[in-house]
C-alpha cells in the first residue's frame, strides 16, 4: 500500500481532533473510493451517450430544478 500525506486546514484538524475515536485515513479511503466509483460511472455514461453537450446541460439544469423542488418541500 502507498502512503498519501493530505494537507487540510488547522481549524479542520482541530475539529478532526475532537474525534479520536474516528480513524481518519480509512474516513479518506473510503472517500477517494466513493469518487473513483462516480467518476467510472460517468465516464461509461458519457461513453455511451447519444446526447449532445447541450442536452446533457439542459438535462442537469432540469434535474436540478426537481431535486431543489424535492428538497422545498
Amino acid at each position: 500500500m502507498v502512503s498519501v500525506t493530505l494537507s487540510v486546514p488547522d481549524e479542520t484538524r482541530e475539529k478532526m481532533d475532537e474525534f479520536p475515536e474516528i480513524n481518519w485515513s480509512e474516513v479518506a479511503r473510503q472517500s477517494i473510493n466513493e469518487k473513483i466509483r462516480d467518476m467510472e460511472f460517468l465516464r461509461s455514461f458519457k461513453e455511451n451517450s447519444d446526447l449532445s453537450k447541450d442536452e446533457a446541460i439542459e438535462l442537469g439544469r432540469d434535474l436540478n430544478e426537481k431535486l431543489a423542488e424535492h428538497y422545498e418541500e
